[in-house]
């Protein structure tokens, strides 16, 4: 997951907490002046109206925060220290808005550099700061202040523990800023990777229905489209002979009864595919057909007219239903243009080799080369679909001594 250079800008909503917050930060620091006043934070406190100045250089510049950190952070520090420096008794809301200041640097600022730069030099002016009030104070108890006997004496413990706790300050307010802004651009990163699966998802549910799509059409070309063809070539030759021939006649009819119980066998195998709501995805419609069946698809090939030999080359072994379906319909489909383009005189071959690794697949007959040239049509593209669904080769086209050769080798699992 890639993750993003910066984070998106503040909505509205977050526009609107940071008014709130600098609404309650005003009132904080009135209220808190008031109290620090009463008890008796300074020994010289300045006028209670240098409180208002105070409340708003603290308050104001925190509705830009997270669109200008690091101008509202030098602002926030600036007020921060002239309200010590001049004795204002406020020392709680005005260490809140500072640490919010500086958080807001680390959170918000989107050049990287000059965000640690900003925080770098407000810390080391309020370290300096710090150390001067501690030499400039020294300077007032160095006759008074005893020893505890522990080797220090009670300012040199102040002392000690207004450093660790700056430390722990600035520290704490540097780390959650940097955490704050990580998280915002893992958020973006998430989110966007998000949108991705959802697009990525919506586009895998097309691309199946658009295969779901292809492979039903194949499938009824392919089962259809052979029988149809039959029934056609039996339907023409039993118009030829009804007049001379009653005997020829009826046995072409009777093929055309058989192709068509064939056909409407092969459609209700589909449909049941197709209404099975637990068949899986890759499932093929009538499965039961491979190349256990190519000597009956040699003989309705020859019954309709097209002479046609089968040949098995090498030792049959048992191969992946789908596989075996795959090779039936191309040999179907190669009949079938061969009976649709080859001319009268045509003969077709089938020849099928079982090798080591491999099964191959041959149809070819002596069809006229006039005869042949015919574009590629979605019987020759359903071929193609099954041979590279298989991860096999397919080469279709004219033979150097005459007629049509299709030829497809698809590789065989290991189990096979």
């Amino acid at each position: 997951m890639t993750v993003p250079e910066r984070r998106p800008a503040p909505t509205p909503r977050e526009l609107r907490y940071d008014v709130v917050l600098a609404a309650a930060i005003v009132v904080g620091t009135l209220l808190s002046s008031v109290l620090y006043r009463i008890a008796g934070f300074w020994s010289d406190p300045a006028p209670g109206w240098a409180t208002i100045p105070l409340a708003i250089g603290l308050a104001v510049p925190l509705v830009w925060r997270r669109r200008f950190p690091a101008a509202v952070a030098i602002v926030v520090s600036a007020a921060f220290v002239l309200g010590q420096v001049f004795h204002v008794p406020e020392a709680l809301v005005g260490n809140i808005a500072l640490f919010i200041a500086f958080y807001s640097v680390g959170a918000w600022d989107p050049h990287r550099v000059r965000a640690h730069v900003v925080r770098l030099a407000i810390t080391a002016v309020m370290v300096v700061w710090l150390f001067v009030a501690i030499y400039l104070g020294s300077l007032e108890v160095a006759d008074t202040d005893a020893s505890t006997g522990l080797g220090f004496t009670p300012y040199v413990a102040l002392t000690l523990i207004q450093v660790l706790t700056n430390v722990l300050y600035f520290g704490g307010a540097y780390y959650y800023g940097e955490r704050a802004w990580a998280s915002a651009l893992e958020r973006v990163a998430l989110a966007e990777r998000t949108a991705e699966l959802e697009l990525e998802r919506e586009r895998v549910a097309e691309q199946a229905v658009a295969l779901d799509r292809v492979r039903i059409a194949r499938e009824l070309h392919d089962s259809v489209a052979h029988h149809v063809s039959v029934m056609g070539v039996q339907a023409g030759a039993a118009r030829s002979t009804l007049a001379t021939d009653p005997q020829a006649t009826t046995e072409a009819l009777l093929h055309v009864e058989s192709a068509a119980r064939s056909a409407i066998e092969e459609l209700h195998g589909l449909l049941r595919t197709l209404r099975d709501p637990d068949a899986p995805a890759d499932a093929q419609p009538a499965s039961t057909l491979g190349v256990a069946a190519l000597p009956r698809l040699v003989q309705e090939s020859l019954e309709a007219g097209l002479p046609t030999e089968l040949d098995v080359v090498g030792d049959p072994r048992p191969l992946p239903p789908a596989l075996s379906l795959n090779l039936y319909r191309i040999a179907q489909e190669a009949l079938t243009n061969a009976r649709k383009h080859a001319g009268p005189d045509a003969e077709a071959e089938v020849r099928l080799r079982y090798l080591p690794d491999a099964i191959e697949l041959e149809v070819a007959n002596s069809g006229t080369v006039r005869t042949l040239r015919q574009p590629g049509g979605l019987g020759q593209l359903g071929m193609r679909e099954r041979v590279a669904t298989a991860g096999g080769t397919l080469e279709v086209g004219p033979r150097s001594r005459g007629g049509y050769l299709v030829r497809a080798r698809l590789p065989l699992p290991a189990s096979a």
